[in-house]
């Protein structure tokens, strides 16, 4: 395990540090709103006096985001890291009654909303919830006027505002956990920084690049690899609301961004666009993509037909506070393609069960640096995601090269069973990639009398299907290309795939559908 070095030991640290090292650089960009590191570090100050005086928000109180991309959910992120709070960012996809529900299990004392973007009235549905929520104390609009200026310029702590520690929590992240129910991974302030400016250090990110924002700040991609990433390296953030490969390839022409991160999804949906070619994209230099796996023709293909000169794969998880394994951008092809990298400094990686020496596949356990403190007040979920030497059950599974990197196989919830031989989507995928005719791939299980599960798969064609092979002939070459049993019984092919939030492939809504049998090319919303 490759030790770790001293750097700034909270969030706030972090954004002074940037505010006197690169005060005149370009800090964030959203439509109009153009805002320097100085300029960006006054009004953080600002919001943090503001919610002191006006709120009195401090140490131990948990403050909730419920809102897109903006620029005032960075600027009011920071403020209330700033005065003490801890941030309990929510699912811009939640309903009013499952927003409640988080905001009732954090206790959070005030909550910070929005309404207006893709029709969404964020308070309106809260309302509409019909869930008490005793601990709530106020509803704010991100929009709202603010007060009691800070003075500017000096980059200290704002006046009259505690400091906070390393091992303080910044972060309640609300997620499904290594099982079950949505669970408060508890994640400290030290950790956030040092794991966000190893992740800097491995892809090289720094001032002068300028970086697409395109994950939701609600997610730890969004808030820690990108606005905190861009804040420690001094890159200029430049966020949008939701991915939509239209603007995004006219905003990569105008601000010349060189840097994107995110799942597998956003970087097909560049690769397939009709009009990709009409666009300058010739600024950009980085893609990091990373999922639970991550189809080694898609990498392919980004190396080849988009004009990234580093394409990077990484691997983490909320519990770990993010990445855990990531690639090196000397790598060759082919480990970036098949594997997601090594441990980074201060993290150790090893596989569980059947893999005593890591030459054999098991559940994926990581311990170190970015390990969470646990899960808000549910100490059974805590155990039985930490074992009690520290690691990490992640619930992927995956192995481990000659070389130490990791290859992840597939997610143990999403294994398949066919006739008692275990079966993983992930591999049946890139397998099924091989296909010329295909661009996108998706694989579940489903119930079968005989088997007791078999596979089906959906896949979207290149081209929009103009060279469209049939079902029937698509599952004739996946019998030739995999074994028998491994083959999908079934493809459905369908002009998109569904996603969550985050821009991941939503498998659920997959099985959903399939129970349903709504019939070829329907996906749920």
């Amino acid at each position: 395990m490759t030790p770790v070095r001293p750097s700034p030991g909270t969030i706030p640290e972090v954004l002074r540090h940037a505010a006197r090292n690169w005060p005149g650089v370009e800090a964030l960009i959203v439509g109009d709103v153009r805002l320097t590191y100085g300029d960006l570090a006054d009004e953080v100050r600002r919001r943090a006096v503001s919610l002191r005086a006006d709120h009195g928000i401090g140490p131990g109180d948990r403050f909730a985001l419920w809102a897109s991309n903006s620029a005032e959910w960075i600027i009011v992120a920071m403020g209330a890291l700033a005065a003490g709070a801890t941030i309990v960012p929510l699912n811009t996809r939640y309903k009013g009654a499952e927003a409640a529900d988080i905001l009732n299990r954090s206790r959070a004392r005030i909550l910070f909303t929005s309404k207006g973007f893709l029709g969404i009235d964020h308070p309106q549905m809260l309302r509409e919830g019909g869930v008490a929520l005793p601990h709530l104390e106020r509803t704010v609009m991100l929009d709202a006027p603010w007060g009691h200026p800070a003075s500017p310029g000096d980059g200290g702590a704002p006046p009259g505002v505690p400091s906070v520690g390393p091992d303080d929590i910044s972060h309640v992240q609300y997620t499904s956990g290594t099982t079950g129910a949505p669970k408060g991974a508890m994640l400290r302030h030290g950790a956030m920084v040092q794991t966000t400016r190893i992740w800097t250090d491995a892809v090289g990110l720094g001032p002068g690049d300028r970086y697409l924002i395109s994950s939701p700040f609600f997610h730890i991609a969004g808030h820690k690899t990108g606005i905190l990433a861009c804040i420690t390296a001094g890159a200029t953030m430049v966020p949008v609301p939701v991915f939509d490969a239209d603007s995004a390839l006219e905003l990569i022409e105008r601000e010349r961004i060189t840097v994107m991160q995110g799942p597998p999804t956003i970087f097909h949906g560049l690769l397939e666009h009709p009009r990709r070619a009409e666009h300058d994209l010739t600024s950009l230099r980085l893609c990091v993509t990373g999922a639970a796996t991550v189809p080694v023709e898609l990498v392919r293909r980004i190396r080849a037909e988009l004009p990234f000169r580093v394409v990077i794969t990484s691997y983490g998880l909320t519990e770990t506070t993010g990445v855990a394994t990531i690639c090196s951008p000397d790598d060759p092809p082919e480990v970036v393609a098949h594997t997601s990298g090594r441990p980074i400094p201060g993290v150790e990686v090893r596989i569980g069960a059947s893999g005593h020496d890591g030459s054999e596949t098991g559940e994926i356990l990581v311990r170190g640096v970015g390990t969470m403190a646990g899960y808000l007040d549910d100490p059974a979920s805590t155990a039985e995601a930490i074992d009690v030497d520290g690691w990490v059950h992640t619930g992927d599974v995956g192995r481990l090269d000659e070389q130490g990197n990791l290859i992840i196989t597939d997610r143990l919830k999403d294994m398949v069973i066919v006739g008692g031989f275990n079966v993983y989507p992930a591999e049946v995928e890139n397998l099924m990639l091989g296909h010329p005719a295909l661009a996108q791939v998706a694989v579940i299980g489903v119930a079968d009398e005989r088997l007791g599960e078999v596979t089906r798969a959906y896949a979207v064609l290149r081209d929009g299907g103009r060279s469209d092979p049939s079902p029937h002939e698509l599952v004739s070459w996946c019998r030739s290309a995999m074994a028998n049993f491994k083959a999908p019984r079934h493809i459905e092919l369908v002009a998109v795939l569904p996603t969550n939030a985050a821009g991941k492939i939503d498998k659920q809504a997959l099985r959903e559908h399939a129970r349903r049998d709504t019939g070829p090319g329907r996906m749920p919303s």
